[in-house]
């Protein structure tokens, strides 16, 4: 079990859903925090309701200048946090090119952008704790997720190749692999979202994972099985089973 007493951890995606319920899991744990999004004064009213120190630092992760200043001001940091994104369900035949560039940009090249922040003071310190979200829908092609199924899946190969090569040193890496959560981006959906979780019941998952020495977490878990047990299913299979019209 993690000691949070006296750690300094960046939260970027903070401002609402599982960062939010996170970023109170993690104050009550004893946790001194940074909150960062967008949204100066929905951090700000954030910031106000949790019992353990905070700071707030607003970053747009689209912009290499933004996170360098936010990665600045946020100063030494135990451990960081990548929880921010940006969804739009969309078919390949409804492309969107701006919010499909915008989905690659916040979820995938944004997460890059505020790990390569972070990463090189960990490794030159031998220390640290990086914490990225992927998604059930990162594990195969689904219908309808064009852009956002192949932004986590670039966030969940990312924090692989970062575990191969960093496993055996004072830099932890881990990743979370959530299915539905009910936030105002899945609201979007129009369709049944199996297993739905409050944002509160995600970030508790999260925060056990966290909290544990394994490397990633796929949740909920029974539906988690489906989309790990696709991985090894025949092309015609799985494709039969998501993709009918």
């Amino acid at each position: 079990m993690r000691d949070w007493r006296g750690k300094r951890y960046w939260l970027v995606g903070a401002s609402e859903g599982l960062g939010a319920a996170l970023a109170r899991q993690l104050s009550a744990a004893g946790c001194e925090l940074v909150l960062s999004a967008r949204s100066a004064d929905r951090l700000q009213a954030l910031a106000d309701e949790l019992p353990g120190p905070v700071s707030v630092v607003p970053v747009d992760v689209a912009s290499s200048e933004s996170v360098a200043e936010a990665a600045r001001q946020a100063g030494e940091i135990d451990g960081l946090v990548y929880l921010a994104g940006v969804y739009w369900p969309q078919r390949a035949q409804d492309w969107n090119a701006e919010q499909v560039e915008a989905m690659c940009d916040i979820n995938f090249t944004g997460c890059a952008r505020v790990v390569g922040a972070v990463i090189g003071d960990m490794v030159a310190r031998d220390r640290g704790h990086v914490v990225l979200t992927g998604s059930l829908s990162g594990f195969r092609g689904l219908p309808g997720a064009t852009g956002y199924g192949a932004s986590k899946a670039g966030v969940m190969w990312l924090a692989e190749g970062m575990h191969a090569d960093l496993r055996h040193t004072g830099v932890k890496v881990q990743i979370a692999n959530p299915g539905f959560i009910e936030t105002r981006l899945t609201a979007k959906n129009d369709f049944d979202m199996p297993f739905l979780m409050t944002a509160e019941e995600a970030a508790r998952h999260m925060f056990e994972l966290m909290c544990s020495e394994r490397f990633k977490r796929s949740f909920p878990t029974l539906f988690s099985w489906l989309f790990r047990g696709g991985q090894i299913l025949p092309d015609r299979l799985w494709y039969g089973l998501f993709a009918r019209k």
